[in-house]
This record gives C-alpha cells, sequence and structure tokens, in this order.
C-alpha cells in the first residue's frame, strides 16, 4: 500500500500548499468510526465501535468524536481478508465477502463445524488464519464433483464462523456494562448476518445500535470528512513535512 499512500498524501499537500489552506490529517480507521456521526440519525459518543474490513478488525471503544481506543485487534488476518481469502478457496469471485454471502444463503451453515478462534481467550482480540485453513484443508479433501456440491454448505460454514467470532468478542466486551450503543464500521460490516446477528444483541441487551448503509461502510469520501471535522487542520506550510510514516 505505500504506493498508494504516497501519491495520496502527495496530492493532498499538493492542492492544499497550492491555495495555502491548512490540511487535516485522518486516520482511515478513524473514518469508519466517524461514518456513525452522519445522519441519517448520527450516533453521539460514547459507543462501542466493531470495525471489520479486508485491513482491519478491531473493537473501538469511542468516548469522544476526535478519537477512540482500540480494545482489542486481530492477530493475523482481517476479518474481510479472511473472507476474500475463503472465497478464492471456494472458487468465487472479488470482492469476497459479498460472493461468500449470495452464495451462503442457499447453504446449510452447520454442515461443517469450523473452528471459531479465541472464543475462550479471556481477550478481546481476534484470529482468522486458523479459519482459513480449516476451510483449505476441507476444500482439499472433497473430490472436485462432491466440491461443487457442497460449495454453498462450505459458504454458509465458513460465513458462520467469521461472524461468530465477530459477534463473540463484542459481546465480551459487552459484558461490562460500560456502554449503552454499539456501532458497525468496516466493509464487513455490510454483511447482512453480521448486522441481524448484532442486532438481536443488541436487543437482547437492551443497547442502541447503529447500522449505516452499505455505502458507508466500505472506504468513502463521507466519513474521511466526517472524521476531519473533528481533527485539528496544520495551516500551511507545517504539512509539508508529513510523510506516510507520520
Amino acid at each position: 500500500m505505500i504506493g498508494a499512500l504516497l501519491v495520496g498524501l502527495a496530492t493532498a499537500k499538493a492542492i492544499a500548499a497550492a491555495t495555502r489552506k491548512p490540511l487535516a490529517g485522518v486516520d482511515h480507521l478513524h473514518g469508519h468510526v466517524a461514518a456513525n456521526f452522519l445522519e441519517p440519525d448520527p450516533l453521539e459518543p460514547p459507543f462501542l465501535c466493531l470495525i471489520a474490513s479486508g485491513g482491519h478488525t478491531l473493537l473501538a471503544a469511542v468516548r469522544e468524536h476526535g478519537r477512540f481506543e482500540v480494545l482489542g485487534e486481530t492477530l493475523d488476518d482481517a476479518a474481510g481478508e479472511a473472507l476474500d481469502k475463503g472465497a478464492r478457496l471456494l472458487g468465487l469471485g472479488y470482492p469476497g465477502g459479498p460472493a461468500i454471502e449470495r452464495l451462503a444463503a442457499r447453504g446449510d451453515a452447520s454442515s461443517l463445524q469450523l473452528p471459531i478462534a479465541m472464543t475462550r481467550d479471556p481477550g478481546l482480540d481476534f484470529s482468522f488464519s486458523g479459519l482459513k485453513t480449516a476451510l483449505l484443508y476441507a476444500v482439499r479433501d472433497l473430490e472436485p464433483n462432491e466440491l461443487e456440491h457442497r460449495r454453498a454448505d462450505l459458504a454458509a460454514s465458513y460465513q458462520d464462523a467469521v461472524v461468530g467470532q465477530l459477534v463473540a468478542k463484542l459481546g465480551r466486551a459487552l459484558e461490562g456494562g460500560e456502554w449503552e450503543a454499539v456501532a458497525l464500521g468496516g466493509g464487513v460490516a455490510a454483511n447482512g448476518p453480521l448486522r441481524r446477528r448484532v442486532e438481536a444483541l443488541c436487543e437482547e441487551r437492551g443497547l442502541r445500535l447503529k447500522l449505516v448503509p452499505g455505502e458507508l461502510c466500505t472506504d468513502n469520501a463521507a466519513m474521511i470528512g466526517a472524521a476531519a471535522h473533528y481533527v485539528e487542520a496544520v495551516p500551511y506550510p507545517g504539512y509539508l513535512e508529513w510523510d506516510v510514516a507520520a
């Protein structure tokens, strides 16, 4: 990603410097949190936010608009990355999450027992690499005609395991009773089964739930603008020395 980051930062600095305007540096993950500040029905801190995307999976404690605290994060693959890799193993398209969700709708999630990692770990970190390996072995053990017959069941079981771990860790983070509201962010937050299970969890515990529309789950300019609103912009020429490590 370094090339894209260098180009993006250089372009932003050039546009701002040309007009001597200030520049606000925004954390991409803060953008996913800040999508929940947007209309309609903006959610105000404090709230607990589960961010799940192709590059990141974490639980964020959002106590103010301008920052968040990471309570737990993935130790290896992100949830979206795991879905993309699972889709590739099943011969599906990209992005993997929507492809698996479409196929899983025709499958039986109980047909294959896949591991839901970290469920016994008392912490709030995630892990998806073992799940991906388990699917790889399951696919390898099937003859081509049997794989074709069971593809939907494999997709359903795999998706259920990914969603199961996300919901389990979210539920554990809520056990302390500190939070009255929950939000989702990132591309995986558009997943239907995840949204329904988190909705059921919040209903069971009497918590408010903010579900941003699908177009605000994936990377978008609106969420970055929302985050920038709460970031102190740096006046010209202070930002000219920024680099991607900053």
